[in-house]
């Protein structure tokens, strides 16, 4: 990690905290992914400092390992983010609660505090005790939603998605499904560039929850291991309006034009041309939504030839011109 490039300066007095809540009978992986993802952002930059907590300083986990010396559970603001790990839960124990009254409380006040409440797989039970899943849609273990259903009728659950955010309460499917839910956490803080550096470093293939209709191309087209793609993606994502060559290209990968082309083609599924291309859609979309540049002064932010070429590309790709798309929403969605 030492030698990576940092993608944000980080203010040491300044740092969002991730309290990770920790259960007795915790699952391993619903804490670890999610520790992972924050803490592999923050050794890029994202000014995130990690807190485990319990109200206990030991807990066992489901899988017999031991978590010792996890710090008390501290006073929340609304700067933190909770992150309550899912628990092993036997179908003969969901009418027990996972949580002892202090830390009941305490959980209540986080969300009073204006916290941002997350919860992995099992940890969405603590959740619903507390009243956070009321009237609000939410996601768990498939083999937990017909039970969480039952238990807290109030809540809208989803059975089909990896990870839910609804009003500053976000709930994830479980196990691998903390990792995605944690990303999306990143991307909501950081950016989607950040998140793909994430994603890459922990070689782990980006999932996007199901009903989420936004798919960004500084995301996608990066479950691949052939490093030196990855290195061009990375230019062109960082010169998105600067002009460049196939030639130019082939070089940033150490390759002659015919075999960068291919093995573009192979990893991405796109020509480099068509991943140029998506991103400067991507930016465009965000000057459409977010700006009050003209169509013009648009295109030649994005780096297209002109006005013109901007409103081709744009008709191609999304069926309607981008002064219809601006004028038609005031959040503008892509989708490839």
């Amino acid at each position: 990690m030492d030698n990576l490039v940092k993608l944000h300066s980080v203010n040491s007095t300044n740092k969002q905290r991730v309290i990770f809540l920790v259960l007795p009978g915790v699952h391993l992986l619903d804490l670890a992914g999610p520790v992972q993802v924050f803490d592999t952002a923050a050794s890029f930059g994202a000014p995130y400092s990690l807190h485990f907590c319990s109200g206990n300083t030991q807990v066992q986990s489901a899988q017999g390992l031991f978590l010792a010396q996890l710090d008390p559970l501290p006073t929340v603001c609304a700067k933190d983010l909770v992150v309550v790990a899912g628990v092993k839960t036997a179908s003969s124990e969901l009418d027990r609660s996972l949580l002892d009254p202090g830390t009941r409380r305490w959980l209540v006040n986080a969300h009073t505090a204006g916290a941002h409440i997350t919860s992995v797989c099992a940890g969405a039970i603590a959740l619903g005790e507390v009243g956070l899943l009321d009237g609000r849609r939410c996601t768990t273990h498939w083999s937990l939603v017909e039970i969480l259903q039952q238990r807290y009728p109030a809540a809208h659950l989803l059975d089909a998605v990896l990870y839910v955010h609804d009003c500053g309460v976000t709930t994830s499917a479980g196990i691998a499904s903390g990792m995605d839910m944690a990303l999306s956490l990143v991307e909501q803080h950081h950016g989607s560039r950040l998140v793909a550096e994430v994603s890459r470093w922990m070689v782990i293939y980006l999932r996007r929850n199901g009903s989420q209709s936004q798919s960004s191309a500084y995301l996608e087209y990066r479950a691949h291991l052939y490093p030196a793609v990855h290195r061009v993606q990375d230019w062109l994502a960082e010169h998105v309006a600067e002009p460049v060559s196939l030639a130019d290209l082939a070089a940033m990968a150490k390759m002659s034009v015919r075999n960068f082309s291919r093995v573009f083609k192979n990893a991405t599924g796109l020509t480099p041309l068509q991943y140029q291309q998506r991103l400067r859609l991507e930016v465009a979309a965000t000057l459409l939504a977010d700006s009050g540049l003209s169509i013009e002064a648009v295109a030649v932010r994005c780096g297209f030839e002109d006005g013109r070429h901007f409103r081709r590309l744009w008709h191609r790709y999304f069926g309607i011109p981008p002064s219809q798309a601006r004028a038609n929403s005031t959040n503008l969605l892509i989708t490839y």
